[in-house]
């Protein structure tokens, strides 16, 4: 009887140590939510996500979807880049009951993106998709967007699962942007 008493102290005591571990991975998990939600608090309301690196942003890439994707590369200090983003803002406006995705990746560098860019999203009123890209490391990614592609910007992928197009410079107008998308939808 002694062995069994000793036996159900020693479960019990067990018993009591894990539910104590527990409830501590729980107080410790709740407090890293805690904390990332404080960061998150200081952190400036932009309304477009950030991404340091280009593995980040892949994904974009791969959709095999019925899908028409436009994916313009861009910065706030290229002109030419500046220029052509209201065609990018009527093609979404103008095709919006359509299965047409348009993002618009800037490459404007990380210390310009708080004093830069997220004032000129917000003075151009963007309403297309836009995601800040700051990996610097262009010659480690830019031959994944396409091979063909140099590094300089303004540059447009168009995709639809197997179709493909690359537009290495900018466009001359609307008219053509338009034309090239609606062969895709």
């Amino acid at each position: 009887m002694s062995e069994l008493k000793t036996f159900l102290s020693v479960c019990i005591g067990i018993m009591i140590g894990f539910s104590s571990c527990s409830s501590g991975a729980a107080t410790a998990s709740q407090e890293e939510e805690q904390s990332a939600a404080a960061l998150e608090a200081n952190q400036p309301e932009i309304g477009f996500p950030i991404y340091e690196s280009f593995d980040q942003v892949a994904p974009i890439f791969q959709h095999q979807t019925d899908t028409t994707y436009v994916i313009n590369f861009w910065a706030t200090w290229c002109k030419p880049c500046v220029k052509e983003l209201p065609y990018f803002e009527a093609l979404h406006e103008n095709f919006k009951g359509e299965k047409l995705k348009v993002i618009l990746v800037s490459l404007d560098f990380k210390k310009d993106v708080e004093p830069k860019l997220i004032p000129f999203v917000e003075e151009h009123k963007l309403k297309s998709d836009v995601i800040a890209l700051t990996d610097h490391k262009y010659n480690d990614w830019i031959d994944r967007v396409d091979p063909e592609w140099g590094g300089a910007i303004p540059v447009t992928v168009v995709y639809k699962q197997d179709q493909r197009e690359f537009i290495g410079e900018s466009f001359a107008n609307q008219e053509e942007l338009f034309a090239l998308v609606q062969k895709m939808l």
